[in-house]
């Protein structure tokens, strides 16, 4: 009884954190400030509340595989800081949808990129959804509607962001003796070392932009979409079934675009439709694991 109250709340702890980076966009769109100003924020406040979580629940970093992998830690955060950027970027230019989906292209860059780096062959059935999710960009980038005037800067930006975050799953699987918190608190804190310079140098922050509604905005997509969701989301992934967490996943993208339509009144069209469905459904069975095959024991079993 307690292992099932246990993965009932590994559960409810995934959902509510895949629901809250689903409304990221929604908020983004609220701050007046700049995309590396955001991102900034939003590394140094995500870190102190991870830390602090670290904290109060007693957690010990293990000092020894941090060390071993401090530079590719290093890395992988800078990665993260600027994807946010890009990201941000993606949802200026483009609708929250677009940007949305765009970015999760990420599970198929993946699939294209293991080959090589991590020499893992591509099944049959993760070849085709590579070539349905590269199909679906077409309409979601808006071409077929708006022919070559289309402003493709936010796809181009959103499709950037997912490169970006490619690379820090890459990275994150030569990562796996690093504990799920040590690495996400090296990574965020990383971000914003790495953004602190590019913020003061690249960007002009207005103070008269800054209002108190602003540094609300910032705060919550500091401690609630950043600190507490990586929390609960470390935290529940222990207790579930990598299956789970792949399907459960893809609350975060459809989330979006229900906030985006209902809330922004962006435009779903029926061809932007359809590429949606095409690319979350391709990213979504290629995750999926592969049948095994039955033994010749068994097959024998079958026959008699």
């Amino acid at each position: 009884m307690s292992s099932q109250h246990h993965t009932r709340g590994a559960y409810f702890s995934l959902v509510s954190a895949m629901t809250v980076f689903g409304t990221i966009g929604l908020f983004r769109r609220l701050i007046p400030l700049p995309s590396g100003a955001v991102a900034l924020v939003r590394g140094m406040i995500g870190t102190l509340t991870l830390l602090l979580f670290m904290l109060i629940t007693q957690r010990k970093p293990d000092y020894r595989a941090i060390r071993r992998h401090l530079w590719l830690l290093c890395l992988s955060g800078a990665f993260i800081g600027f994807n946010w950027i890009l990201l941000f970027e993606a949802y200026r230019y483009t609708t929250v949808a677009t940007a949305t989906l765009c970015y999760y292209m990420a599970p198929i860059l993946v699939l294209i990129a293991a080959p090589f780096l991590l020499r893992e062959k591509p099944t049959a059935r993760q070849t085709v959804c590579v070539l349905v999710a590269l199909g679906g960009m077409i309409p979601v980038s808006g071409i077929l509607e708006e022919g070559l005037g289309a402003d493709i800067r936010g796809v181009l930006f959103g499709l950037s962001a997912a490169v970006l975050y490619a690379s820090v799953v890459l990275c994150n699987k030569r990562l796996s003796d690093v504990g799920a918190f040590d690495r996400t608190v090296l990574q965020l804190g990383s971000a914003a070392v790495v953004l602190l310079p590019y913020t003061l140098l690249a960007e002009r922050v207005e103070l008269a932009s800054v209002t108190w509604q602003t540094v609300l905005l910032l705060l919550l997509i500091g401690v609630l979409h950043t600190g507490v969701a990586y929390a609960a989301y470390f935290g529940a992934i222990g207790g579930l079934r990598a299956q789970t967490v792949a399907l459960l996943g893809y609350i975060d993208p459809v989330i979006a675009i229900f906030l985006s339509v209902l809330f922004l009144k962006e435009p779903m069209t029926w061809p932007k439709a359809v590429g949606a469905l095409m690319i979350l459904g391709a990213a979504l069975v290629a995750e999926l694991p592969a049948r095994k095959r039955p033994t010749d024991g068994k097959k024998r079993e079958k026959g008699s």
